[in-house]
């Protein structure tokens, strides 16, 4: 497991930005306030936190990429393992650009369902996998490219379907929710890889379906039409570099994301401006994710690059904030 570590720290190191050192005097926080971590994970068993989505009570859920697990961390951030999914023959060592089989996108529908994307290099593995309640063991509902890299996951109730980006294949797919064939939606050149990966982050959002693009740090909108491929997508933010994952506020189109490398969490707002929220004073290790239930902000630190604390932060959103 410490080798599969030291190969996504350096991995990561390929393309992400140096970390600076940070002192009290450089945090910011508003609007988000009372930033704490409720969690501290084992890198050594591969429990680099990847993606999160809310559960219920107060809890979250959580990949562990590394690991090849799905968590559940409950609201004292108390963390139980609810499956670990097959491993490789090879280890993964065929993933494209990390090397090691690795679980990624996690989404949540009303019944319980967990859906989880996992990568392997083989095509016998890679795809979305699915989780039900009370079950252990997840099954795959959907093959994806071997040479791709699935890595955000977001579903649409209005129409039943998962959308996911491949952040190697400059590819969304969709996939519907009994699962099936998985079907290129777009490949436009706005989420191509420049040189690490490409488009990352994915949500459903006002009607049209906004990704981030980690090499080009951009986000993106693409308008949903029932039944045809994605458009053109608007720019919506330009000059976020390594951004990853990302949810929204609730007020307008203002968002809150992640930027790995530079290990910072930042405020989008609706025009397109960013401004730090958080930062490594703060309890980031390269965070991965970012969700928003209420007042509540999570965020996964996944510490591919620091090797130091993989952990769950959670911050207050001051809904008043400007």
């Amino acid at each position: 497991m410490q080798k599969i570590i030291k190969q996504a720290v350096v991995a990561a190191g390929v393309s992400l930005v140096a970390l600076t050192s940070v002192t009290p005097a450089d945090a910011v926080s508003a609007p988000l306030s009372e930033s704490r971590i409720v969690s501290h994970f084992d890198a050594a068993q591969g429990q680099l936190p990847e993606n999160v989505v809310i559960g219920r009570h107060g809890s979250v859920y959580v990949t562990f990429a590394a690991a090849r697990q799905v968590a559940r961390v409950d609201r004292n951030g108390t963390t139980q393992i609810l499956a670990t999914l097959p491993a490789p023959a090879d280890g993964g060592a065929g993933t494209p650009v990390l090397g090691f089989a690795l679980t990624t996108g996690l989404a949540r529908t009303d019944d319980g369902s967990l859906y989880v994307l996992y990568a392997t290099g083989t095509s016998e593995l890679t795809g979305l996998w699915r989780l039900k309640p009370g079950q252990d063991k997840a099954e795959r509902i959907a093959a994806l490219p071997a040479d791709g890299l699935p890595n955000g996951l977001a579903y649409d109730s209005r129409t039943h379907a998962f959308y996911i980006t491949d952040s190697v294949l400059g590819t969304v797919w969709s996939v519907p929710l009994k699962g099936g064939k998985a079907t290129p939606w777009s490949t436009a050149p706005e989420l191509a890889v420049g040189g690490f990966l490409g488009a990352n982050g994915i949500r459903v959002h006002r009607g049209a379906l906004w990704v981030t693009n980690l090499d080009q740090g951009t986000v993106l909108s693409f308008p949903l039409r029932n039944g045809h491929r994605g458009g053109t997508p608007s720019i919506r933010a330009t000059g976020l570099e390594g951004i990853d994952d990302f949810a929204f506020t609730g007020r307008g189109n203002e968002l809150i994301a992640t930027l790995n490398g530079p290990n910072k969490v930042v405020r989008v707002t609706s025009g397109g401006a960013s401004s730090t929220v958080l930062n490594a004073y703060d309890g980031l290790q390269n965070p991965s994710s970012v969700a928003v239930d209420g007042q509540n902000v999570y965020v996964t630190n996944s510490a591919y690059r620091t090797a130091t604390d993989p952990n769950l932060l959670r911050a207050k959103l001051d809904r008043l904030g400007r």
